[in-house]
């Protein structure tokens, strides 16, 4: 029989604890009741608690003394407590709950709704961590690099829910607070039906986040407190980090994002490169957003030039739904979308357009569309912009990051959570991937394409990835292939012997697990030269 979950229930009143019991009550979960504080205390030397529950008014030592007490001993510093007070309600008594050290304040009669997700949402995160520590338990993967890992995961998840609890009378607090576990179990080993639920929570949260960012934009826009800045920026820099962000959204969709440049551009102009990248991230998310197969492509050229100012020409065309002639008429109009079932499919307020074109036109430019139904859209802006070097995006990339461009990445590893690591560390160069999950699949994958790179990590079922490298390497000699593939070892063997057999076998560079950005970068270098 699985062992039950405890839950400790502070309350002086009996009644109400056991109203407390009923309420929660489910066969995964023991209740251990304490009537006062100093009897809560002496319970959690004795048991290992995944939640308390406590009263705020009590006789002798009261529910803040409790959590105080409770926050300075070890074995419960962390032990998420939730207060609740049928008296204490008023926004003084909430912060002061919170800064006691309780994750949430619910004031009574309680709603069952609410507090029965919260318990849910708290049991499902201390699952995920015993299910976690046993694991590392069964395999022993005790290092220190893995032990800095995991105290700097427990600290920064402590540091976010202690953030979420002291701004819980906020309006984004409970936005960011399910938000934020619902990316931490992201993470964990989920069954399908979880994952299910865990995406439609994942996906509401986003949806909501971007409508009350629209709302504040839209208000500032309305009362004119949106200043336009003027300074020098770099296009290439501020174009590279806008396709970085949007590459793994695109990849969710095995969409390909593409940018094409033209190439004779100024290195830097003046203007506002803030409002720059907030309409092209808005134009990139409506076009992922309304395309289920296909491709973006961002599009920048040089316009007209008028007393010395460049007018930049920006495109996002894309492969998507596109927009019949009703939905054109009021596209640009605030609270509108191109009809109502666009509305109730994809969400979203019908703001973001609307904020692109007021910008646009707070920076002086002019901004449309070209659009047939099933066949696609193009939105296009043009912005007046002051030309201040004369470098084109080529030479700015090679001298500011010596990142190649368009490159195909085939990255062989066998576990799934290292493949979802590599994978997040390669977007936030804005590259995507082609994955093997064993050696013999990767020579098979290379045989049939030809790739820039390869990440191989060493111990993989079947071939692993020393034996990959040699048998590539050996196609390439008997085909005569001119241009070698590059292969990075990827392997958490941190010995100079490990990276001496890597290199013996073929391979030209060596990066240990956990991966750092400034490794990748320092591959992508060795790529450019290659």
């Amino acid at each position: 029989m699985a062992e039950k979950f405890k839950i400790l229930i502070v309350d002086d009143r009996q009644e109400n604890l056991v109203a407390l019991e009923k309420l929660l009550d489910s066969p995964d979960i023991e209740f251990v009741r304490a009537l006062s504080g100093n009897e809560a205390l002496k319970l959690t030397l004795h048991h290992e608690f995944a939640l308390a529950i406590i009263d705020v008014q009590m006789p002798d030592m009261d529910g803040y003394e409790t959590v105080e007490l409770m926050r300075s001993a070890k074995r419960t510093k962390y032990l998420p407590i939730i207060f609740v007070s049928a008296i204490y309600q008023d926004e003084f008594h909430v912060k002061k709950g919170i800064a006691s050290g309780a994750v949430d304040f619910i004031s009574k009669p309680i709603v069952p709704e609410i507090l029965t997700g919260k318990v849910k949402v708290f049991i499902e995160l201390y699952q995920q961590q015993q299910q976690l520590s046993q694991l590392l338990k069964e395999k022993e993967l005790i290092n220190i690099q893995l032990q800095e890992a995991i105290e700097k995961a427990e600290q920064a998840t402590h540091t976010k829910s202690m953030f979420l609890a002291n701004m819980s009378h906020e309006i984004r607090t409970p936005l960011n607070g399910i938000m934020g576990l619902a990316e931490i179990m992201a993470k964990t080993k989920l069954g399908a039906e979880q994952k299910s639920f865990l995406k439609l929570i994942q996906l509401s949260g986003e949806n909501l986040l971007a409508i009350i960012n629209d709302i504040l934009d839209f208000s500032k826009i309305e009362a004119r407190q949106i200043k336009i800045e003027e300074t020098v920026f770099s296009l290439g820099c501020e174009v590279g980090n806008v396709i970085k962000l949007m590459s793994f959204k695109a990849s969710e969709k095995d969409l390909k994002l593409k940018r094409t440049i033209q190439p004779d551009l100024a290195r830097h102009y003046k203007g506002d490169p803030l409002r720059l990248k907030q309409i092209l991230l808005n134009l990139i998310n409506n076009a992922i957003k309304f395309t289920d197969k296909g491709s973006v492509n961002l599009m920048i050229k040089k316009g007209k030039v008028v007393d010395g100012i460049t007018h930049l020409h920006f495109a996002v065309k894309d492969t998507g739904i596109g927009i019949g002639a009703k939905g054109q008429e009021n596209l640009f109009k605030e609270f509108s979308q191109a009809d109502i079932s666009t509305s109730r499919k994809y969400g979203g307020t019908g703001l973001g357009l609307a904020i692109c074109k007021s910008l646009v036109h707070l920076m002086g430019g002019s901004i449309g569309f070209e659009s047939e139904e099933g066949k696609g859209s193009l939105f296009w802006f043009e912005l007046p912009l002051i030309e201040t070097a004369g470098k084109d995006l080529k030479k700015e990339s090679e001298e500011n990051a010596s990142l190649p461009i368009d490159i195909a990445i085939l990255l062989a590893e066998d576990n799934a959570i290292n493949r979802k690591v590599a994978q997040h560390a390669l977007n936030q160069f804005g590259y995507l991937c082609d994955m093997a999950l064993d050696g013999r699949k990767a020579f098979e994958m290379y045989k049939q394409k030809h790739y820039d790179l390869i990440l191989m990590d060493i111990q993989m079922p079947d071939v692993d990835g020393l034996e990959a490298t040699r048998l590539i390497r050996a196609y390439e000699k008997e085909k005569g292939v001119k241009n070698a593939v590059v292969i990075a070892a990827v392997t958490a063997n941190a010995f100079n012997e490990d990276k001496l057999k890597c290199l013996h076998a073929g391979m030209n560079h060596y990066i240990s697990k956990p991966f750092k950005l400034s490794d990748l970068k320092e591959l992508f270098a060795l790529l450019e030269k290659h």
